[in-house]
């Protein structure tokens, strides 16, 4: 698969990196733009708030599979005017073609060591139904599992409960995983 990611740090550069090593051929793209044409798949990794600047460095958008793993704290800063997230702003403003909010709640600091870890550790995602292949495979390729939380429309959800997540990871202490589990898989 060939993925462009706009965004080298902790998310961008972590995944980057661990999908390369699984043999997808991976492009990086940082703050000087460039073109995502050529991707199967693009992951949008930069902090919440500039995501309006980093888009517009970058052509080659439209019809693509777009991964937000954007996050934005909701009680600190609303999200763009017209739109209930930053999910379905990133869908309207690129023109892709399936738009899905995932790996926005996991730490880049540990997710090499997804792929040791006794059980599989989750990466929940909402978006839409055409995201769902890629979602699955790139998560998977980096040793988690995929658990899907609904359409895009509750991108917004997800976003809020980012400071959920935050305060879980406060009260436990260094970066953590999460999973879900049924009863017969624990």
């Amino acid at each position: 698969m060939k993925i462009t990611t706009i965004g080298r740090g902790e998310i961008g550069g972590t995944l980057g990196r661990l999908w390369a090593s699984a043999g997808h051929e991976v492009t990086e793209l940082g703050h000087d733009g460039g073109d995502a044409g050529d991707a199967d798949v693009v992951l949008l990794a930069v902090p919440g708030p500039v995501v309006a600047e980093a888009l517009k460095g970058v052509s080659g958008l439209e019809g693509k599979v777009l991964l937000d793993a954007t996050n934005r704290i909701a009680s600190q800063t609303p999200p763009p005017d017209g739109y209930d997230s930053v999910a379905e702003y990133v869908k309207a403003v690129t023109g892709a073609g399936s738009v899905a909010k995932v790996f926005n709640l996991n730490y880049g600091a540990i997710l090499d060591q997804a792929a040791d870890a006794e059980r599989r550790p989750g990466n929940l995602w909402v978006g839409d139904e055409g995201a769902r292949e890629a979602v699955e495979r790139l998560s998977a390729d980096v040793g988690m599992e995929a658990a899907f939380g609904g359409p895009l429309e509750r991108a917004a959800v997800s976003e809020g409960f980012t400071e959920l997540f935050i305060s879980v990871r406060q009260q436990m202490g260094p970066p953590i995983f999460y999973r879900f589990a049924t009863p017969e898989s624990l």
